[in-house]
């Protein structure tokens, strides 16, 4: 058996945040050359990996970069906060962002060793989310919003907007990072979708003892309430009366993109 040294093990260890046994068998495996015992410890980590990828990653961290009239966003996962307030875990998803605002959502086919690698240093499922180029048309705007908490971004938003004045377009990017709506304009929303709703609220009527000649009327205005907590223009700018599409005038809200832990 290839005898290894106490000093080459810890190289190991410390290169690649690997166990000491493991360090050592990986060592003994590639006959002592450290560089071929890192690439078992990779492949090994990541076996390890694929087994922990059925374990929910609802903690991680988002990025944003903006450019002139275009703006990234990333969303990289992790299982616990402690590994996404990291500083090399928050560096890898602003990289990741910063060269998808460059190159396209394709770049991010770049930084797959890096996430294995932290992968391994982790020992957690880590895996991209979101990942979101928004290029504004010609004369259009493009305003993003990144909520933070304890130094990670946890809430992002990228809006585009056109004929809208840029304080608003802002606060409308505000608005969506805590309302969360799930379509920009009601045409959006799928038929079906809105018929399993109407579905509902006709059974919770019926269920609440209603007069069955009020039930249309009471069942049209659950759903026009359900349609206004789901489409961005009918929601009332920061739960105000005035709604979002009254907000912008005769401005456009052309779409908007959003990703937020959970």
């Amino acid at each position: 058996m290839v005898q290894v040294s106490a000093r080459a093990v810890k190289a190991l260890r410390d290169a690649t945040g690997a166990g000491m046994m493991d360090a050592k068998r990986a060592l003994i495996e590639a006959a002592g050359d450290p560089a071929e015992a890192a690439e078992i410890l990779k492949r090994k980590g990541l076996a390890k990996a694929a087994e922990r990828a059925e374990r929910q990653a609802a903690e991680g961290a988002i990025a944003i970069a903006a450019g002139a009239g275009v703006a990234s966003m990333v969303h990289l996962r992790s299982e616990t906060d402690f590994s996404a307030k990291a500083a090399d875990f928050l560096a890898c998803v602003q990289e990741i962002a910063d060269a998808v605002l460059v190159d396209g959502p394709d770049a991010d086919a770049a930084f797959a060793d890096r996430i294995d690698s932290l992968r391994l240093a982790k020992k957690e499922n880590i895996s991209l989310g979101a990942v979101v180029r928004l290029a504004a048309a010609a004369g259009n705007v493009v305003d993003t919003y990144l909520h933070r908490q304890d130094g990670r971004g946890v809430n992002g938003v990228i809006v585009e907007g056109s004929g809208v004045d840029p304080d608003v377009l802002h606060q409308v990017a505000l608005h969506i990072a805590f309302a969360k709506p799930t379509y920009l304009e009601r045409s959006e929303v799928p038929a079906a979708d809105v018929e399993r709703e109407r579905a509902s609220a006709l059974e919770i009527t019926k269920a609440q003892g209603r007069p069955e000649r009020a039930w249309d009327k009471i069942v049209e205005g659950r759903l026009s309430g359900w349609l206004r907590e789901s489409v961005l223009l009918e929601q009332g700018l920061h739960g105000d009366k005035t709604s979002v599409a009254q907000s912008i005038g005769s401005g456009r809200i052309v779409r908007f993109e959003q990703a937020y832990l959970g």
